[in-house]
């Protein structure tokens, strides 16, 4: 058993002492914050590495996708995935719309097109999708939807930093997108995240949003938030994004070894993307089909456990499933099938760049020894 945590992921760092020297710019500037230089530099290097024409910076993805709503001027409902990270459906709360849940696809496990166009009611204003694990939703068949319908469309794109769907850039479907540069992410800036949007004339309002509505020093013009990211968090935003390109190549390495110790292992499937799609590497993901393999996804999750190797059941349970949002109309299981299933099936693996090949074929030894005999 490994004497230390295998963990399913671990942030890249630049070096130190590179990090050191760039933080003597902001010393010599004396700016931390409000748009400095490290900012401005920033925003125009996410801008060109996300292929989109317009970006704004934040201090955290939650606070980016509450004014991305804001901006759009969403109210009434949403509809959005039970099958995500509790912060999408929250943005919804703190911005005083009702989240209507639908149902996911089985099999990108997004949210599904036809369960939205069913859950379109009067009081509808827009849609929030979620790009799970950097897969893209079906963007051409909600934007569709959305134009049927007159709504406006976000895409919680925190796993999908670089996602490319034959050769565009994931940021530039629907209103609005929201990148994550938390820790967890493959690309960070310690903490942090942008939207980016195809609309400039978003980009004033966004940005007034996003610093407590202040237009100059005597005129305060809407009611805003502190969303500003700061100068530090940009320095190291700028360093780290030198490194994902290697980041990613070692990620590609372990995916391979992955699926070759545990190919043809009945039972566990490896959810991809087509060749049409520039996979984000966020995630190592399988599902477990219980019946198949010979034991659920949980006793999988503590098999590694037991052996210091801590997995993630992402996204489980459902965002429908908690208190504040399990009395609401469209949480009710029988309404969400696909969505219990797929969270009920899904682990994510160990998967990062100092993660070693002996580690990978541990965590593959494991899977393997708990699959039904017949299937080795």
């Amino acid at each position: 058993m490994p004497e230390a945590p295998i963990y399913v992921t671990r942030p890249l760092l630049p070096d130190l002492d590179a990090f050191t020297e760039k933080l003597r710019e902001v010393w010599d500037s004396k700016w931390l914050s409000n748009g400095g230089a490290q900012h401005q530099r920033f925003e125009e290097l996410v801008r060109q590495t996300l292929q989109v024409d317009n970006v704004s910076l934040f201090n955290n993805g939650t606070i980016a996708l509450i004014v991305a709503a804001q901006s759009l001027r969403l109210q009434g409902e949403v509809i959005t995935t039970p099958f995500t990270f509790p912060a999408t459906t929250h943005v919804l709360s703190w911005n005083g719309i009702t989240p209507v849940f639908c149902d996911i696809d089985p099999e990108t496990m997004n949210i599904s097109p036809e369960s939205i166009e069913a859950a379109i009611t009067q009081r509808t204003s827009g849609i929030l999708g979620v790009h799970v694990y950097g897969i893209p939703c079906d963007v051409q068949h909600i934007g569709d939807i959305a134009d049927r319908h007159g709504l406006r469309v976000i895409y919680d794109a925190a796993h999908a930093f670089q996602t490319e769907i034959n050769g565009v850039g994931i940021g530039n479907f629907g209103d609005i997108s929201m990148f994550s540069f938390h820790p967890t992410k493959l690309f960070h800036s310690g903490e942090g995240g942008c939207l980016t949007y195809t609309d400039p004339s978003l980009k004033p309002r966004i940005d007034l949003l996003k610093n407590f509505g202040i237009k100059n020093e005597f005129e305060v013009i809407m009611p805003g938030i502190n969303g500003k990211m700061n100068e530090i968090q940009a320095v190291l935003g700028q360093l780290v994004l030198d490194m994902v390109d290697d980041e990613r190549r070692k990620r590609q390495a372990l995916r391979l070894q992955y699926m070759t110790e545990l190919q043809n292992l009945p039972g566990v499937h490896f959810p991809g993307v087509g060749s049409e799609v520039k996979d984000s590497n966020q995630y190592l993901v399988i599902r477990i089909n219980a019946e198949e393999f010979g034991h659920s996804r949980d006793r999988v999750y503590e098999a590694l456990r037991e052996k210091n190797i801590l997995a993630r059941k992402y996204f489980f349970p459902l965002t429908s499933d908690y208190n504040c949002y399990r009395n609401l109309p469209t949480a009710r299981p029988e309404l969400l099938p696909n969505a219990h299933k797929v969270a009920s099936e899904v682990l994510c693996l160990p998967y990062h760049g100092e993660l070693t090949p002996a580690e990978v074929t541990l965590i593959c030894h494991i899977i393997r020894s708990l699959a039904r005999p017949a299937a080795i």
